[in-house]
């Protein structure tokens, strides 16, 4: 170690001449600090150093790089303009800072440990200026922290102990009025009092004689209260009680071994921080721990209250629940400091070295715990708060748990320990639905069987009916503590007007989550506002990231927020709803187009104000987009429809449908243009009627439903004929050669050649290459195999000229059909597995599980039957996940036959 505080040496390491010596201490007292080349200068050799005094200097340090090697820890860099002494192998820089951590924790302990490091005067063998500067400035760090180690050892209870070291510091400093007040407290408390009123006599004579001034109002205070025999001033040690404060443990408690678990490993000084929303049993799960482990801690358990999210008082502020513990450790309330911070110090002092759990619940903040934290490892504490409190974890290495739902399992076990076994088993439907309602909420629960007590004759299937109809209402009541909105509520009040406000219109937004960008648009905010409002509520928990970028409310939680946003104006709810909606609408309709190139334009204009919308660069990224908004975008079709926005209703299943096409999402095909048919029947527009007809009869396409769906493409084309619309009659004729391709190629043919005569009379080549690729696959299956190869060279030159791989690898499909007709099975093996790594790579389930089938008959002509097995179950696979029974049945026939 390099020590200063005393004669500069390194223990057995030379460190050269005075001079070389100067050098060292120059650079240590500002270690870590860049100390520039003239400021050295002037340090070693004055103000009027000679000009050689720099290259000395230079050579100086060079040999102190050396020596210091030696000492663990520390190098002598040069940077900019000077030089720095790394490391923290320096007794003053240990000394500063146990000094600055006894502010924090165990006084007594630290400032003792900090003043033994002093040997002797600091910088002993070294002379100047700026030495004997450094060495008075020293001194007095020294002497403040004396001063602090003996006012911490008079709070601890001491007196008499004190009085020979005191007596001789007062003789050192006659005048400092601080020393003289710590020495008649010492006095005074060892029986000395006729002593202490003397020495105080001598003291004001001396400030009279040299000052001319009275002492200070403190010492005189001090001199009146030993004259009245003040009982606060008496030796008094604190009585070392053992408090026993843990409220009563859970009567029901259930689940949670993960988390107990995580604070049974945990050996830090704090122990955890349990977040979690209001009513999710945060509380439950600290009580439980500390009662299961309260002999672990022999000195005792301490509980308070913060009030962070109280109905009806303030928080806590730190100093009253530090007069609470103090209070709880026999202190006695004269000698309670006014001062948070000295009474933070004396309670560290009370509980250092001692075992003793501490459970801080309801915190609302960092800064109203932070002073509550004990100075040492022998502590637990357990936090509760419902926000995050990521201060502790950031500054205090805070062991996290944030608390979730319990498992259905979990809560079945709590209505069963509440109800008894036979209630639910009676009724097992009504008891699952109470737990699915509920959502693993344990106030929810709680309050539901407190419910089915309190009414014993009530069938358990007309609570959940009741539970259904009005949820809110259900877990409402009187007294707040069993009320889950009045819970709730609390953690509102902690919130400012605008995130209360974000809150009440996240419950009524769309769909299960919700993305920046959607949340952006429904609070009308820019995304970087947005994302602060939203990072309040999670903190709050009252939202969660189940997926990073996506946030969620439990249901209960939202239907809460709901009711909340009742309060709003209803032109507020109706703004947030139509840019919510424009929202979908236009991030829809960009990531379909990139999905689909050439797409038919929407025959519905809607006007839509800016909004803020994710980059979409290329495929996957749409595809992506439209995997995480999926939900919402057909929660937002259903409430667009019931808020009669009945374009919105339309053009969001006309933007979908290219998604659900490569997803193979068949029956919310049909479900979306159901809503959107209605929502056609409002708009009453003949081309939106037609096109409602023509995706509907698609969508029935995609489910073998043949008939049917020539029916509404019928319907389409007659609505079509009259709209005088040639790109959407087009449409309607190319559908329809969907729908006859397996009852009757011919007229398929016929339908697919119209739509190529009608796109090139609106010189349209990119739609012109859709029917050409048509007529390939209708051309082939009347086995004119020529015709049909070539309609798809054409087709597959144009969809690749375009980019529009979804066609490309529909083409290289009916190109590998043609090439096994014709007995050409390597070439068709060719162009299957073309298109597969094409529907692959665009995530185009059905086309895979459609190239896979047929690349397995290939495989079979070329005796490849092992490889063809492994297409068939992997085209099995996708046909099972999506419930296609024909196509199952068929590929399953090809495996067992």
């Amino acid at each position: 170690m390099l020590r200063l505080l005393g004669e500069v040496s390194a223990g057995a390491v030379d460190l050269g001449p005075p001079r070389q010596r100067c050098v060292l201490a120059a650079l240590a007292v500002d270690a870590g600090k860049v100390v520039p080349v003239d400021r050295l200068v002037e340090r070693v050799w004055g103000a009027d150093a000679a000009p050689r005094a720099r290259t000395t200097l230079h050579s100086y340090v060079s040999r102190l790089r050396r020596a210091v090697a030696g000492i663990g820890g520390l190098a002598i860099e040069h940077r900019s303009g000077g030089y720095v002494l790394t490391g923290d192998a320096v007794d003053l820089l240990q000394f500063q800072d146990l000094w600055a951590r006894a502010r924090e924790g165990d006084a007594i302990g630290l400032l003792t440990e900090a003043l033994a490091l002093w040997r002797a005067e600091a910088l002993t063998g070294l002379d100047g200026e700026w030495v004997r500067e450094e060495r008075d400035r020293l001194e007095q760090e020294r002497l403040a922290a004396s001063h602090e180690l003996v006012d911490a050892r008079l709070a601890a209870g001491e007196g008499g102990e004190l009085v020979a070291e005191l007596s001789a510091r007062v003789a050192r400093h006659p005048l400092n009025e601080r020393v003289a007040g710590q020495y008649l407290v010492a006095l005074h408390r060892s029986g000395h009092s006729i002593d202490a009123l003397e020495h105080y006599r001598q003291v004001r004579e001396r400030l009279l004689a040299e000052l001319g001034a009275e002492p200070s109002a403190a010492l005189r205070e001090l001199h009146q209260r030993i004259l009245v025999a003040d009982p606060r001033l008496a030796a008094t040690r604190p009585i070392l009680v053992v408090p026993r404060q843990l409220p009563s443990e859970p009567a029901t408690f259930v689940g949670r071994r993960d988390e107990l678990d995580r604070l049974d490993a945990a050996r830090t000084a704090v122990v955890s921080a349990i977040a979690g929303t209001g009513g999710i049993g945060k509380t439950s799960l600290a009580l439980r721990w500390a009662h299961r482990h309260a002999g672990r801690f022999p000195d005792g358990q301490l509980f308070v209250d913060l009030r962070g999210f109280s109905p009806t008082e303030e928080p806590m502020t730190a100093g009253e629940a530090l007069g609470g513990l103090l209070h709880a450790l026999a202190v006695e309330p004269g000698r309670i400091p006014a001062c948070t911070q000295e009474r933070a110090a004396l309670f560290r002092s009370l509980v250092a070295g001692r075992r003793m759990v501490l459970v801080l619940d309801n915190a609302a903040c960092t800064d109203q715990v932070v002073p509550l934290l004990p100075g040492n490892d022998l502590c637990a504490v357990i936090i509760t708060s419902r926000n995050r409190l990521p201060g502790l974890i950031t500054r205090h290495a805070t062991q996290h748990l944030l608390l979730s739902e319990l498992t259905g399992a979990e809560a079945r076990v709590l209505l069963t320990d509440r109800l008894g076994a036979a209630r639910p088993a009676a009724e097992p439907l009504a008891t699952d639905r109470l737990i699915a309602v509920c959502g693993g909420f344990p106030l929810a629960l709680s309050i539901v069987a407190a419910h089915a007590q309190m009414r014993p004759g009530l069938p358990l299937a007309t609570l959940a009916a009741e539970l259904d109809d009005a949820v809110i209402d259900v877990l409402d009541n009187e007294e707040p503590s069993a009320s889950l909105p009045a819970v709730l509520s609390w953690s509102l009040r902690a919130l400012c007007p605008r995130q209360r406000d974000a809150f009440a219109l996240l419950g009524i937004a769309p769909g299960p989550d919700i993305g920046l960008a959607a949340a952006a648009n429904l609070l009308g905010a820019a995304p970087a506002q947005a994302r602060q409002v939203l990072r309040a509520l999670e903190e709050a928990s009252l939202l969660h990231q189940d997926v990073p970028g996506r946030w969620r409310m439990h249901d209960l939680v939202r239907a809460y927020a709901t009711t909340v946003a009742r309060d709003l104006p209803k032109p507020v709810r109706e703004d947030a709803s139509r840019r919510v909606f424009d929202h979908y609408v236009q991030a829809a309709r960009v990531a379909g187009e990139v999905m689909d190139q050439i797409c038919f334009p929407s025959p519905l204009d809607h006007v839509t104000r800016d909004v803020h919308l994710d980059p979409v660069p290329d495929d996957a990224t749409a595809q992506a987009w439209f995997e995480a908004e999926f939900a919402c975008l057909i929660a937002a079709q259903q409430s667009a429809l019931d808020q009669r926005r009945y374009a919105i209703t339309w053009l969001l299943a006309w933007h979908l449908h290219t998604f659900m096409v490569r997803r193979g999402l068949t029956h919310a095909r049909l479900t979306t243009w159901g809503l959107a048919a209605e929502a056609a029947g409002h708009l009453n527009d003949p081309a939106v009627l037609a096109n409602t007809e023509r995706m509907t009869g698609v969508a029935h396409i995609s489910l073998g439903q043949n008939e049917i769906a020539v029916e509404h493409l019928r319907r389409a084309l007659a609505l079509a004929e009259h709209c005088d619309d040639t790109v959407h009659l087009a449409g309607v004729h190319y559908s329809l050669g969907v729908a006859w391709g397996q009852q009757d190629p011919r007229q398929a043919l016929r339908h697919a050649r119209q739509a190529l005569v009608l796109y090139r009379a609106v010189g349209e080549p990119r739609w012109e290459a859709r029917a050409l690729a048509q007529m390939g696959w209708h051309a082939a299956a009347l086995g004119r195999l020529d015709a049909a190869r070539g309609y798809s060279r054409l087709a597959l030159a144009r969809h690749r000229r375009d980019g529009f791989r979804t066609g490309e690898a529909a083409v290289l499909t009916c190109l590998g059909l043609i090439a096994h007709r014709r007995g050409h099975y390597e070439e068709s093996a060719r162009h299957y597995e073309e298109s597969i790594a094409v529907v692959r790579e665009l995530g185009h389930l059905l086309g895979l599980a459609d190239g896979l089938e047929r690349l397995g008959h290939t495989l079979v002509a070329l005796g490849r039957h092992s490889c063809a097995e492994a297409v068939w179950r992997e085209a099995l696979g996708i046909y099972l996940h999506r419930g296609m029974k024909a196509e199952t049945e068929r590929v399953h026939h090809f495996l067992t036959r």
